[in-house]
């Protein structure tokens, strides 16, 4: 029997899924050493937006490896096979424009997924820490940088 994973309908669920039936905290916390100090690289939810996008996507093989920031996870899609489009298309992963952090001030990159009806899916930065459904520009608030694709999702 030749088993041919939908790797689209079955992204489109898995994150749909996340958002479903309360709060998913299975992206808030990520231990590492950092100067010998045990830390939490994703600072209980803050910053597990990359987590989020490519633990679903590394699930699905279509990145080669997990990630904690926006900056890897970008590179990692280049180099597997993903590119920019211009339109929106259910499955595709979104990029935000950087925006001032709540809670440090910094500028931070964002990054998520287009589920459709103008509507996406990312982790929460702004104090959940956890995925939630949103508009794509959080309500005119935030511009899309780029859309990216692969074609095992068309």
């Amino acid at each position: 029997m030749a088993l041919k994973l939908l790797k689209k309908k079955s992204l489109l669920a898995i994150v749909e899924n996340s958002v479903k039936g309360g709060d998913n905290y299975l992206f808030r916390n990520f231990y590492a050493i950092n100067n010998g100090q045990e830390v939490d690289i994703l600072e209980d939810g803050k910053n597990s937006c990359a987590a989020f996008v490519s633990w679903i996507l590394i699930a699905l093989e279509l990145i080669k490896m997990p990630h904690a920031t926006v900056e890897g996870t970008v590179r990692d899609l280049l180099q597997s096979g993903w590119h920019e489009i211009n339109e929106l298309k259910p499955g595709a992963v979104l990029l935000w424009e950087k925006a001032v952090g709540k809670y440090d001030g910094l500028l931070h990159s964002h990054i998520g997924f287009y589920v459709g009806d103008n509507e996406a899916v990312s982790n929460g930065s702004q104090g959940e820490g956890v995925p939630w459904k949103h508009h794509i520009t959080y309500g005119g608030t935030r511009k899309i940088e780029k859309i990216y694709w692969h074609p095992e999702l068309n």
